[in-house]
Parts: C-alpha cells; structure tokens; sequence
C-alpha cells in the first residue's frame, strides 16, 4: 500500500486543539473493522508517541496533550479504538461500548503500526496509555510492541469495585453472553455520556473546571465522538483480560507510571503491585488528583509531560 490509498478521515482540530497540520485516516483492521488515527506533528523530531486513549474516548479529546508533546518535540498518533470515537460500532445502540473480546484490540494496535510505517513517522517510538489503553498497552508491549519506552496514565489492569461486587460482576457479566444478554449495559450504567450528564462538583474524572468544560464541550458540539456505558460483554472482557495480565509478568520496557491519590475509576492496589513488581519501572503519585491525569490541573500536566519526555529521552 502507498500514500496515495491512504484514506483521509475527519479532524475536528478546531475542538481538540491540537498542533496544526494534523491530519486523520480510516484504517481497516484484519478482521474488517473500520477505525481512525490522528496524526499530529511535532516541532523537533525527537520522536512519536503512540497514544493510546481509554474506554468512550476519541483522539480529538488528546488534541492538547499532543501540543504538550508537540512543543517538547514530539509528533503524537492518537487512536480511535473500534466501538468509540468515529471507528465503527458493534452494535446498533451506538452508545453501548461493546467488545467480545480484548484481543480485538490488538488488531486495531496492528492496524495504526502499520499505518506509522507507511507515513515514514519518525523514531523513535514511545508508548502513553490511559485507562483502558494501559490495558491494551500493558498486552502490546508483551507482545513486542516496538517502543524504546512506556508511559501510564492511571492503567486499568483492575476495575474499581466494591470487593463483594467483584464475584457478581464476574458471574452476571460471563453468563450474559451464554443467554444472548451480552449487548445489554453492564449494572448502574446507562446511554448517557457521563461528561454530558455529571456536574462538575463531585466528578470523577478531573479536579480541573477548564479542563472538564473542554471534555463537555467536545462532546456537546460533536456527539458522534461520545460514548456511553459499557455492555455486559465489554464488562466480561475486560475482567477476563485483567485477570490475564496479572498473571503475565512485566515487560522489560522501561515504564512510569502516573496514578491520583483520589483515583476512582481503575482499582489503584492492582497498579500498585504491578509496578512493585515491574524492574524498570516507577510509580508516581499525583496528590488530590483524579482519573485523568492528562486532564488535571495545569501543575500536574506539565509535571506529567515533563517526566514523560524525560523518560524517553533517557531511553533513546
């Protein structure tokens, strides 16, 4: 494949604010599935960072994390998972995030390598995965994802539950797809964006009001890029998949790893002992910060892009 059957998609840079000259593309992964990359420049060509979002996200919503990296000198590669974002969707209630299985994801990971290759981006390459994307992340680079180094923001290799919810999550959500039920949404979720319908005070996600009105108005002025909660199935698959990767030990990548002391969304103890056990990597603690590290206050962002582009200066 050349350049020229590359396949342009839509960048909404105007509500991501990212650097200018981004540019997006469809990707069709091995099993079909449509998603999208973005592709934003840097000013320095020290190197690409691949980005890997979290669960309902879209690369729009990292439009200002690749100008942080963009002024540090380097180019990012945000990724539109299947299922969220503009790539497509498994089932026809668009706002249920649906998966049957993470190793779907690694196909779509395939897809924007191949994609890095074929526009000659420049190395080296480095990893940044939040949430969900620690995940599928954590399982890339065990796979030999060619990254010089890892950067995770509040890593779901657990989901935060209470403990006696945990084996009811696991049961309910595994004999859903035994009886057809793997498309509904998983227990106290529903099809509404949570940054559409959550106040601000209370929020789960960031301690920052600039920040959380560019999430909201992301989704408010384009509503094709949001998603809702997650099916059963996802659900299975995730905790499947969790379960899988700690049993797995850690890559010999070099890591750091970022985690709020107020986290509520990923299980911060599974974090923890990953990183006690990971040779090369470090652990480090945002005091009063929530999920979205990336998304904090303006302190704790460029602490966070600072030790990034530290690290992968030093490994590369």
């Amino acid at each position: 494949m050349t350049q020229r059957d590359l396949i342009s998609a839509p960048l909404h840079n105007d509500i991501a604010l990212g650097p200018q000259g981004g540019s997006a593309y469809w990707l069709t992964a091995q099993d079909g599935v449509r998603i999208r990359a973005a592709v934003w420049p840097d000013q320095g060509s020290n190197g690409t960072v691949l980005l890997f979002p979290g669960r309902t996200e879209y690369a729009e919503k990292y439009g200002q994390a690749a100008m942080d990296f963009a002024k540090r000198g380097y180019g990012t590669v945000a990724i539109d998972w299947r299922g969220q974002g503009l790539a497509d969707r498994a089932l026809p209630n668009r706002m249920t995030g649906h998966v049957g299985d993470f190793a779907e994801y690694q196909t779509d990971v395939q897809a924007v390598l191949a994609l890095v290759d074929q526009l000659g981006l420049p190395g080296p390459f480095y990893l940044v995965a939040h949430s969900m994307g620690g995940c599928i992340g954590l399982r890339a680079l065990i796979r030999g994802l060619p990254v010089k180094a890892a950067v995770f923001s509040s890593p779901m290799w657990g989901i935060s539950m209470a403990a006696w919810m945990r084996p009811v999550a696991q049961v309910i959500s595994q004999i859903s797809g035994w009886v057809g039920q793997a498309h509904r949404f998983a227990p106290g979720t529903s099809d509404k964006t949570y940054v559409a319908e959550a106040q601000f005070g209370g929020n789960v996600l960031t301690t920052d009001p600039a920040m959380w009105e560019y999430m909201r108005k992301q989704v408010a002025q384009r509503p094709e890029l949001a998603l809702a909660g997650p099916s059963l199935g996802w659900l299975d698959a995730a905790m499947t998949e969790c379960h899988a990767l700690a049993m797995a030990p850690a890559p010999h990548i070099p890591a750091l790893t970022v985690l709020g002391t107020a986290e509520k969304v990923v299980d911060p103890a599974i974090v923890h002992l990953r990183m006690a056990n990971w040779r090369n990597g470090s652990l480090d603690l945002y005091q009063g910060a929530e999920h979205e590290i990336m998304m904090e206050t303006a302190s704790s962002r460029a602490r966070f892009f600072d030790a990034a582009v530290a690290l992968f200066a030093a490994h590369r």
